[in-house]
This record gives C-alpha cells, sequence and structure tokens, in this order.
C-alpha cells in the first residue's frame, strides 16, 4: 500500500484523483484491510493545515481526539474523551468518527454545535452540512460553527457488548439578536435525533426547564423513551440555571 501525505488542498485532490483511500488513525479499517487486502493507494490528512486547525469556533478532520482540548466548547471536548481507550483517542481522528464509525460518538455534539462542514471533492472545496457528510461520504477536512453561549453533554455507562449507551447533548446559542435557542442531540441506540427550540434564560426557574422540555417535546426528539427524557431534563435544567458554567 502506498500511503499518500499531502500538504495542500491541490495536492490532497489529485490524491483523490488517483484512487487514494483516506485514512485516519486507521482504528476501524485495519482488520478489515487484514482480512480482505490492503488499498492500493491510501491518503492521511495529518500533514494537511485544513485538515489540523484546533480553535473555539473550528475543528479539524484529521486532529486525533486527545489533541482536543478546552479551546473547543464543552460538548465537543467531553464527547471526544468519552471516546473508547486513551489508546483509541490517541490514534482515532474526528473524521474518522464522524464518517467511518457507526456509533458517531461526536455526532450529537457537533450537531448541537449548529456545525457546519468543509469537504474535498473533485471539483475543489465545499461547505455543506452534516447530513451530506453522513449519507455522500465525501472527505472531510473540518467543521466550523458559532461559538454557544453554554454546553453539556452526558454519556451513560455502557455494558461490554451490550447496545451503545444513551448520548444526551445540548447547546444554548444567542441568534445575534438577543434571543436564545436551545438544541439538544440524543443518540438513542445508534440512531441520532436532534432538534431545538427558542428559550428565555432570564430567570433560570424550574418553570423554564418545563417550558423548554414541552417545546421540544413538540419536535422530533418527541419519539425518545421516558429514560432518555430523564436525562434531556436534567440536561435542560442545568444549561437554563447556570449557562456560565458549562
Amino acid at each position: 500500500m502506498l500511503l499518500r501525505l499531502p500538504t495542500s488542498v491541490t495536492e490532497a485532490q489529485e490524491c483523490l484523483a488517483e484512487g487514494a483511500v483516506p485514512i485516519g488513525g486507521a482504528t476501524l479499517v485495519w482488520a478489515t484491510w487484514q482480512r480482505d487486502g490492503f488499498p492500493e493507494r491510501a491518503m492521511s490528512l495529518r500533514e494537511l493545515p485544513e485538515a489540523n486547525v484546533i480553535g473555539p469556533e473550528a475543528l479539524g478532520a484529521a486532529v486525533v481526539l486527545n489533541r482536543i482540548d478546552d479551546r473547543i466548547p464543552e460538548v465537543l471536548r467531553r464527547a471526544a474523551g468519552s471516546v473508547g481507550t486513551g489508546a483509541v483517542r490517541r490514534t482515532a481522528t474526528v473524521g474518522g468518527n464522524l464518517v467511518g464509525s457507526s456509533l458517531r460518538c461526536l455526532l450529537p455534539a457537533a450537531l448541537v454545535l449548529d456545525a457546519r462542514a468543509t469537504v474535498l471533492e473533485s471539483d475543489g472545496l465545499h461547505e455543506t452540512d452534516l447530513a451530506e457528510v453522513l449519507s455522500k461520504r465525501p472527505l472531510l477536512l473540518s467543521l466550523h460553527w458559532r461559538r454557544p453561549i453554554a454546553s453539556a453533554y452526558r454519556k451513560l455507562p455502557g455494558e461490554a457488548g451490550g447496545p451503545p449507551p444513551l448520548v444526551v447533548a445540548a447547546a444554548l446559542h444567542d441568534d445575534g439578536s438577543g434571543q436564545h435557542r436551545l438544541s439538544v442531540a440524543v443518540r438513542d441506540g445508534y440512531d441520532v435525533l436532534s432538534d431545538g427550540t427558542p428559550c428565555d434564560t432570564g430567570t433560570g426557574t424550574g418553570t423554564d426547564a418545563e417550558q423548554v422540555l414541552g417545546a421540544l417535546r413538540g419536535t422530533a426528539l418527541g419519539e425518545l423513551p421516558d429514560a432518555a427524557w430523564e436525562v434531556v431534563g436534567r440536561q435542560v435544567g442545568d444549561l437554563l440555571r447556570g449557562p456560565g458554567s458549562h
């Protein structure tokens, strides 16, 4: 297998045209390759600057999970820290988790940040949404978003060999006009549901949380089971009571 390490977008585009298979840490494909055979050409983005950015409003697809630090919003940082073991996080990449994994532990966090994706295709760079990234699986270079007011992430304990543990992510946003919007995403099994609602954080009372939860019940999140709603309720209450603490 010939491994290419492009250092520019143009060079990465050339690698794609040559049929190079994009890989990150290869944590999800190595066993398959050992069984079925290795591709003739592969490409890693670890030397491409556009895929290695880390900042308060952007994260590169080639960044390994254990490099995600407090420059990144709480919800995405905690999501990365919950993936696998320390050895996995030292190898697995953002792009591999979002595009190559069936669990996609980072997806709920990216959804509540309203993240957009920069992808590379044969005709150049494009910006798109996460739905297109998941359905068409283009070469992901980076994610970017507007910094939230506050965010939170919770992943329940899972059983070895059991179903994927429940994940709840939430973020509170300012829409630019002084109005607030709460976004929530939940991974229940292998399914991820996400939606949001305008909210008033002026008083931070239990009534506020009840009203917001009532509004969320009328969205796609209304399909969630009661056990998941308990966790959602705690996340919403925490954010509305103290957004500055998350």
